[in-house]
């Protein structure tokens, strides 16, 4: 049986962007050190995890203040709903393919 990757986004190859949006489609709002613990990475893996996802325009960042600590989140944009949505959709049909 031929399998067909049609739809899957290259964005999400790596398993730690599909951590990120997975974490970030179901939480409106991450902080970086949030990100980080959750998915158990070092800052410079996130961090250029991060970039890469920013560069599509998949995430954006959020910086404000606490106090007077500066604080910076990140939430998936609706391109990155769109685009994680369609790869999760095309993940489920590949499975559906198999179990029959």
């Amino acid at each position: 049986m031929k399998l067909t990757i049609e739809g899957f986004h290259k964005a999400f190859e790596s398993r730690i962007r599909l951590g990120i949006m997975s974490a970030l489609a179901v939480n409106e709002k991450l902080s970086f050190n949030e990100l980080k613990e959750y998915l158990d990475l070092t800052d410079g893996n996130l961090a250029s995890h991060i970039k890469a996802l920013e560069k599509d325009g998949f995430i954006d960042v959020s910086k404000s203040f606490v106090g007077k600590k500066p604080h910076t989140s990140y939430f998936i944009t609706k391109a990155g709903v769109a685009a994680f949505n369609q790869h999760l959709k095309a993940l489920e049909n590949l499975i559906k393919s198999q179990m029959k």
